[in-house]
């Protein structure tokens, strides 16, 4: 939006702020990348816990949940003993990946800008 545009514009519900609620959960970005780039779009549990280094079992799970609420990907129970359950990324989740895709390409391509940041008290990084 540029400046001077009209208040109704920047709204709670408008689409920027819509689109950064997506950013806004710490681990959504990361599962759609994973699903996409690493599991073509559908993978189980596990494999996901194995293929997202610091992500924990709960906070997996409640993003999982989260994202299957938004419509971003599906939750298949296999007829199985023990039930196995694998998560498939639905058209919306294919379509949000797209910019997603984007940004960690950035961010691939300009580590060095990364680098340059300071990092914030919360960070990992050192």
């Amino acid at each position: 939006m540029k400046p001077g545009t009209p208040d109704e514009e920047w709204r709670e519900d408008c689409a920027p702020r819509r689109v950064l609620e997506l950013f806004a959960a710490k681990w959504t970005s990361m599962v759609l990348h994973t699903l996409h780039a690493r599991h073509d779009g559908a993978a189980r549990t596990g494999e996901l816990l194995r293929t997202l280094p610091g992500i924990s079992k709960k906070m997996l799970t409640q993003t999982l949940r989260e994202m299957e609420g938004s419509g971003l990907i599906d939750r298949h129970v296999q007829d199985t003993v023990p039930p196995a359950v694998e998560y498939h990324l639905t058209a919306l989740g294919r379509r949000f990946v797209e910019p997603v895709e984007l940004l960690y390409s950035w961010g691939r391509e300009n580590t060095d800008a990364l680098d340059a940041l300071t990092p914030r008290p919360s960070s990992r990084r050192s």
